[in-house]
């Protein structure tokens, strides 16, 4: 079996069939190579269910005309793509974008509303309805940073890997909820616990779930609107240890979703004992910064450096954020983009002096090099000749063998039995 993939996720590149049509769909950005798909078992089971083609539960199909239909969570778009399909293009009177792209006042109840943490997905979303013919109305792809709709009638809910960031999604969406708000959600079995429901339960009301079908699930929430669930916890914020440098004793602020909200991780901590002292007037940039405690560390051991902090996460960017004024004020001068990696568009060749990354080897459920191989390309391109790449990953990953591939080059800097911190430099 390939090491780079699951079992579940190296299906052939198959549409997606739905009862509203048969939809290519996409990963983002593309690549002919990529064998993980856009959709997968539970996309699918969701979306039968809503026109009254299983027997999950009684009753037809759901009523979706008319009312205001949100997807939490859609990976790459599929749901999205399939339900603006299902219910056509906007009406003429429907109001338009306000000109910063944000959603206009009074949202006309067509269409779903997509609330996601991801850029790649936002941006794979956009693909997907074009590629389906579908109008893009960007008004009605929002972020889990944006201010939600102010009433919900359907809640469609893709379970996300992260339960804090379910949990903190479900509180900033109550409110919007009715007793007439029909609430499902969908994931493989892997993905759905007994933690799941219970949080379902506790925010939002009684919760049961369906049988499995092609090893998929649905959980079916009825609103209960005198439920109290309390406040909604996040961010949490936590102090550093004492022995990892400059950062020492300094607060991190995470937003749910965030990798490693409750105490650092041994492979940052590793790392941070070995970053290197940024030069006065050199760009550095935390790409895949998380909550931005590798940055903020690099800005407080070189306070004359430039920092940019980069992740596809909105809610890792607005971490990074929090943390980094949390420690440095408020007017301490930094840049904070939500992007994928080192985004051409944003950063033009030789405009970075140094790029400091942690790559994730995980898209969702499955196990991939995909985002680190992109990271790295785009870190060589960025780079002046002389910047350099700092790595930190997990012994077994071989990231020596892609930064000499890349670069012709590539040094240990330091290891242990279960990390190695390594630096490939441009030249």
């Amino acid at each position: 079996m390939n090491p780079q993939t699951t079992p579940a996720a190296t299906a052939p590149q198959t549409p997606l069939a739905t009862p509203w049509g048969s939809f290519d769909l996409t990963r983002f950005p593309a690549d002919p190579r990529e064998r993980l798909r856009a959709w997968d078992a539970a996309d699918e089971y969701l979306l039968r269910h809503l026109a009254g083609e299983t027997d999950s539960a009684a009753g037809a199909a759901t009523e979706l005309a008319g009312r205001r239909i949100v997807v939490l969570g859609d990976r790459w778009g599929a749901l999205t793509t399939a339900l603006t399909a299902a219910s056509g293009s906007a009406p003429s009177g429907a109001p338009a974008a306000a000109p910063s792209g944000e959603p206009s006042a009074a949202p006309a109840p067509y269409g779903p509303v997509q609330i996601t943490d991801s850029h790649l997905g936002r941006r794979a979303t956009r693909e997907n309805l074009a590629r389906a013919g579908v109008p893009v109305d960007d008004s009605r792809l929002l972020t889990t940073r944006d201010t939600p709709p102010e009433r919900i009638d359907v809640l469609l809910v893709r379970i996300p890997k992260s339960l804090a960031l379910l949990e903190d999604q479900l509180h900033r969406l109550a409110p919007a909820i009715h007793s007439g708000t029909v609430v499902i959600g969908t994931g493989m079995v892997t993905e759905i616990h007994t933690s799941t429901l219970r949080l379902f339960e506790r925010i939002l009301g009684p919760t049961r779930t369906s049988l499995a079908v092609r090893k998929a699930r649905l959980v079916f929430c009825t609103p209960d609107p005198a439920l109290d669930p309390g406040p909604n916890p996040w961010p949490h914020r936590y102090a550093l240890p004492p022995d990892i440098g400059p950062a020492s004793g300094r607060t991190v602020v995470n937003h749910a979703g965030t990798f490693c909200a409750e105490r650092l991780d041994i492979g940052t901590r590793f790392f941070l004992a070995h970053l290197p002292t940024p030069a006065p007037g050199a760009r550095v940039v935390d790409l895949g910064c998380g909550n931005g405690v590798v940055g903020t560390a690099a800005a407080l051991a070189g306070p004359g450096a430039e920092l940019v902090f980069v992740d596809e996460s909105h809610q890792a960017v607005a971490s990074a954020e929090e943390t980094f004024r949390t420690n440095l004020g408020p007017d301490a001068p930094a840049e904070f983009l939500t992007a994928d990696a080192l985004d051409p568009a944003l950063f033009a060749p030789g405009s970075v002096d140094l790029v400091l990354n942690n790559p994730p080897f995980h898209s969702h459920q499955a196990t991939t090099d995909a985002t680190a191989w992109r990271m790295f390309t785009g870190s060589r391109r960025a780079l002046r000749p002389g910047g350099e790449l700092w790595v930190v990953g997990n012994r077994h990953l071989g990231y020596h063998v892609k930064l000499r591939k890349l670069f012709g080059n590539c040094r240990l800097v330091a290891g242990n039995p279960k990390f190695v911190v390594l630096r490939a430099v441009k030249r």
